[in-house]
């Protein structure tokens, strides 16, 4: 039977698909299908019996029985549902056994809810249990895929890496605490946002972004904190601000390094009081919502160096979520670039197939310094380019690219460093070149502030490129 055929398969409520993994050596005769009404009943007395059985099937819930006294097989159960998390599991064992604390921290880390056997006449106790999670995680399964539909680019990846991020955003997504998203320019940290946000328990309500290295000075307080009628020249009414607005949702705080000692301040009185006041108002106002913050500088060495308050740091950074560059993901590179291949194959109107070997090559060869940002621009510049059926590395504008450490040979080995800080330069040079040395183009460009790209000028020595004229 098709795998793809079962996992669109359509169950009637009476036959509810449910799996029990039977692992122990005690009899328990009430778990059977005479005694489990309203399910389809799958049996399995192995983990790799059952790790077969959940790839053919679509299971919502699982049943659960095993001697946890054999220490042997522990590590093995631990692992099985830690990677099969997306299941409501029950566990049915015996009640000595929950003496175990690891056995408690097991139950409490990967299951739903567990019933003690005998089940005797608990056994309509336990079809409760069953009916619940049921209901609560179909709910639950119903709700990603719209948001896969909704999400124009979806988070991508099958590396260690990305599976780490996507449980972390699990995890995130169940507190209100503020988080910090670390990473390199391009690599998604908005929509590692986007994602707490939809499955937390405020996504009916706003989720409100602010670039704070995109706006002036002058204008990112009124911004995010709004302002009265008569405020300042040219305040001809009441605006409400993007913290207010953000009111029971979730506010994304881009760049939020960026932001100038003062603002920085009000951020951090907001963070600890929950309470803002309108530029021209000495209202104090009560605001919920959660702050979830990011940044591609090192904040603990701004600190350091002064330049952010080692208080908002802390404060900004309860939860801490750290994205990979592109470069580091390994084979998720050649997976993104096939999904946005089929993502903008609806816009051509020719008849392209993919990319050749030679441009698999190159997009793993390539060192992505612009990270997923890149990918998507080089994917659209390549269907726009080809006049043949497959997109070659000369189409991708990758046949004399910036190349990984590992693939050129015979250079000199560098350190992982060593190399980032090359590539970062190398794509500065080539922007304010291709800008003609106009900074406010070149920081649109890379999708920076300018003071962030004035930053990373320094960092490389390329002061001389700010004072040279426009062409």
């Amino acid at each position: 039977m098709n795998t793809h055929d079962t996992k669109e398969r359509k169950y009637p409520e009476t036959e509810r698909p449910l799996i029990l993994i039977d692992l122990s050596s005690r009899p328990h005769p009430e778990l059977s299908p005479a005694s489990l009404q309203g399910w389809r009943l799958y049996k399995t007395e192995s983990l790799s019996e059952a790790e077969s059985l959940l790839q053919a099937e679509p299971f919502i819930v699982g049943l659960a029985c095993f001697d946890w006294s054999e220490r042997s097989n522990n590590e093995a159960l631990i692992h099985f549902f830690q990677q099969h998390h997306q299941i409501a599991w029950i566990a049915a064992i015996w009640p000595e056994q929950l003496q175990d604390v690891s056995l408690r921290r097991m139950l409490f880390e990967n299951f739903y809810d567990y019933c003690s056997l005998p089940l005797g006449n608990n056994i309509d106790h336990l079809a409760i249990i069953l009916g619940h999670a049921y209901g609560l995680y179909h709910l639950q399964h119903l709700e990603s895929r719209k948001l896969d539909d909704d999400n124009p680019f979806e988070m991508v990846g099958s590396s260690p890496q990305m599976l780490d991020i996507f449980e972390q955003i699990r995890k995130v997504a169940q507190t209100d605490a503020t988080v910090l998203i670390t990473g390199e320019s391009g690599t998604g940290k908005e929509l590692i946002a986007r994602a707490i946000h939809q499955r937390s328990n405020r996504q009916e309500h706003p989720f409100i972004a602010v670039n704070c290295g995109a706006l002036p000075e002058s204008l990112i307080q009124s911004e995010l904190f709004g302002y009265e009628k008569g405020a300042f020249t040219g305040a001809s009414q009441r605006r409400l601000g993007r913290i207010e607005a953000a009111h029971q949702g979730s506010l994304f705080l881009d760049e939020v390094g960026d932001l100038a000692a003062n603002l920085q301040a009000h951020l951090l009185r907001f963070l600890q009081e929950g309470t803002i006041e309108r530029l021209g108002s000495n209202q104090s106002l009560e605001i919920d919502t959660r702050v979830i913050a990011a940044t591609n500088i090192d904040l603990e060495k701004a600190v350091k160096e002064g330049r952010f308050r080692e208080d908002l740091f802390y404060r900004l950074s309860v939860l801490n979520i750290k994205v990979p560059p592109l470069r580091d993901r390994g084979e998720d590179k050649e997976l993104l670039a096939r999904f946005f291949f089929n993502k903008f194959a609806s816009d051509q109107k020719g008849q392209l197939k993919g990319f050749t070997q030679e441009a698999i090559d190159a997009i793993n060869r390539h060192a992505w310094p612009g990270n997923v940002r890149e990918m998507i621009n080089r994917v659209r510049r390549g269907m726009i380019m080809s006049d043949n059926q497959m997109i070659t590395p000369q189409d991708l504008n990758l046949e004399s690219s910036m190349l990984l450490p590992q693939a050129a040979s015979q250079e000199a080995l560098k350190t992982l460093e060593e190399a980032r800080a090359e590539a970062e330069r190398v794509v500065i040079e080539h922007t304010l070149s291709q800008c003609h040395h106009n900074v406010s183009k070149a920081a649109k460009v890379l999708e920076v502030s300018r003071v962030t790209l004035y930053r990373m000028m320094e960092k490389h020595h390329l002061q001389h490129h700010k004072e040279s004229p426009q062409h």
